[in-house]
């Protein structure tokens, strides 16, 4: 009997054994051909990129169709296209170098300043004006805050007198276009160069966009423009000035000058661009 009962062991021994080397061996194999498959896969993929977009696609619809139904909301899917912002990480290293130190210093995001800051350097390659001086202008006119509008009716980024300069704005949709950035700016920069072009210097040129050009002194309007306009050089050129919090906007807070008229013996100076329209208002 113990012989008998020894030789149903070795026997049980045996194809316990047998089973699990065979087992082993058809996972061995099994892992070795799911392997296999894996890299004739990824070289199939390599070779064929219309395979792998086509794969990726297909991944994508059915990924999309797992998704839940979004909650219904009053949002608009198309809210993006009025959005004025962008990603400071798509612009040249020089434009997001300025849109974070003047998002830092006005505590502005730095998402719409890096569309202000991407059409300043756009308008300034297209009227031979430097970009950041477009950009210092902002800065002294509004701190960047696009609803801006002043006692006497200047308004926008660039302050710009909008009951003097609507003509400008027909093109664009009218003067309500005033208060869309990147309209504002175009508009701001064209009033500049008339202004530079009627003074013949960059100086005079900021006198008669504030409204000084009759008068003996700007308020230090043209000085803080120059200023800012360094400082805003020295980080498009890699250096970094401190970003102390800025004063309050200019924001056209002084009275509209007024051409006193000429003596005989004088010549007259030129009325000032920007606020000869509303000098009857002030009469």
């Amino acid at each position: 009997m113990n012989k008998a009962f020894d030789a149903t062991a070795r026997g049980l021994r045996t194809f316990a054994s047998d089973v699990a080397d065979g087992f082993f061996e058809i996972t061995h194999n099994g892992f070795a051909l799911v392997g296999l498959a894996i890299v004739f896969a990824a070289l199939a993929l390599v070779a064929r990129p219309d395979l792998r977009q086509t794969g990726e696609e297909q991944l994508m619809g059915w990924l999309q169709s797992r998704k839940p139904a979004p909650e219904p909301t009053d949002l608009e899917p198309t809210a993006i296209v009025r959005t004025t912002a962008a990603s400071p990480g798509d612009l040249p290293k020089q434009q997001a170098a300025v849109a974070y130190w003047l998002s830092k210093k006005y505590r502005v995001a730095a998402e719409p300043l890096s569309v202000l800051v991407a059409e300043a350097y756009q308008l300034g390659k297209r009227t031979k004006l430097d970009p950041t001086l477009i950009l210092a202008i902002m800065a002294v006119e509004s701190s960047f805050n696009p609803f801006a509008q002043s006692h006497v009716g200047a308004q926008g980024l660039m302050q710009v007198m909008t009951r003097v300069h609507g003509d400008k704005y027909e093109s664009a949709g009218g003067t309500l276009t005033a208060f869309d950035p990147v309209t504002n700016m175009r508009v701001g920069v064209k009033v500049l160069q008339e202004c530079i072009a009627r003074a013949g210097s960059l100086e005079g040129g900021l006198r008669y966009y504030v409204g000084a050009a009759n008068l003996d002194d700007d308020g230090g309007y043209a000085g803080k423009v120059l200023a800012e306009h360094q400082r805003l050089l020295q980080v498009a050129n890699g250096r970094n000035p401190p970003t102390v919090t800025p004063p309050a906007p200019v924001m056209r807070a002084q009275p509209i000058p007024v051409a006193v008229p000429p003596k005989p013996e004088q010549s007259a100076q030129p009325a000032d661009p920007q606020k000869v329209a509303l000098l009857s208002e002030v009469s």
